[in-house]
């Protein structure tokens, strides 16, 4: 009896922690966050947050939404929902006073999302222009210029750019393929590789920024992009994500451009965005980028084509 106790007990075990590993840390991190909102809120009104019904949740997205997006009411309800099925809790999310309440939020609000302004060739150029301008070690400048590049180029997600390793990188005659080993939407690490051919002008090209990077901090293994001590001292800590959304909101100031509206997604919706203006298909932007749906692709397309289809351009005056 103890035996099948104890048996019982390490299958238990074992079945949350497959749970857990089901969803990236990044994505366990963002349910707990949301989910202490939640539970604050709930304090607050004495209501049960864990088990919670449907009638406290939508409660608690009626309170959310005077200064939320409906993207972010989605997103709560999608973490409280996780929380209480990680636990073991049933919520029906779909029940109508959810359901009737989101849409009529919806209508109230309505639903058009204001994303973060992308990075566009203009920016760029003043970017890599300020950081050859800043009186700073050659060698954090050199950093500095590659991981924006870099990051614009491979369209990629910040979490991505700071993961990739010396092992995950090619030169080959074309240019430059990097391996990225997980994202987002690759939870079960499939991985994929992304190709970023040489630019014709060399200041802005992020394959020679980056032989240039690995020449001068001497980086043969391990990650790519690394701190500096406070003496420009290059360590073997890996960057952050969030040092890659300060850096690209620090030049942007420098540069004299209004860094508010900026985040690190601004490279990869950036590199969309121009990559649709110079009339790339969907097919090629995604191959990059790596959606895995066309809804965000296409947002992007028809943004950069809003004036170059306009049907106001076959109006004569």
């Amino acid at each position: 009896m103890n035996e099948l106790t104890t048996d019982l007990k390490s299958l238990h075990e074992a079945t949350l922690n497959n749970l857990k590993s089901s969803k990236a840390n990044n994505t366990l991190r963002a349910y707990k966050s949301d989910f202490k909102d939640f539970g604050t809120f709930c304090a607050k009104h004495g209501l049960n947050s864990l088990p919670s019904e449907p009638k406290t949740v939508s409660l608690y997205l009626t309170h959310l939404s005077k200064n939320s997006k409906i993207s972010t009411l989605r997103r709560r309800l999608v973490s409280i929902s996780m929380v209480h099925k990680l636990k073991g809790h049933y919520l029906d999310t779909k029940h109508p006073i959810i359901i009737e309440n989101l849409m009529g939020i919806k209508r109230v609000k309505g639903s058009i999302q204001k994303g973060k302004k992308p990075i566009l060739i203009n920016h760029l150029k003043s970017i890599i222009n300020v950081i050859n301008e800043q009186k700073i070690d050659e060698i954090k400048k050199q950093r500095d210029k590659t991981i924006i590049l870099v990051g614009f180029g491979g369209g990629f997600r910040r979490t991505e750019l700071v993961l990739i390793d010396h092992e995950d990188i090619e030169f080959v005659p074309e240019g430059l393929k990097i391996i990225i080993k997980r994202s987002k939407t690759d939870q079960f690490g499939e991985g994929m590789i992304k190709g970023l051919p040489y630019f014709n002008n060399e200041i802005y090209c992020p394959v020679v920024n980056l032989q240039k990077w690995l020449e001068l901090s001497k980086i043969k293994s391990g990650p790519i992009f690394r701190r500096f001590t406070k003496g420009s001292t290059l360590t073997e800590n890996r960057l952050t994500d969030q040092s890659v959304v300060l850096l690209i909101k620090e030049y942007l100031n420098l540069a004299g451009i209004e860094n508010k509206n900026f985040s690190g997604h601004s490279l990869r919706s950036g590199f969309a965005t121009v990559a649709a203006e110079s009339g790339a298909d969907e097919r090629s932007i995604m191959a990059m980028t790596g959606h895995k749906t066309t809804q965000m692709v296409r947002r992007y397309i028809r943004e950069a084509n809003i004036f170059k289809n306009n049907a106001l351009n076959k109006i004569k005056f």
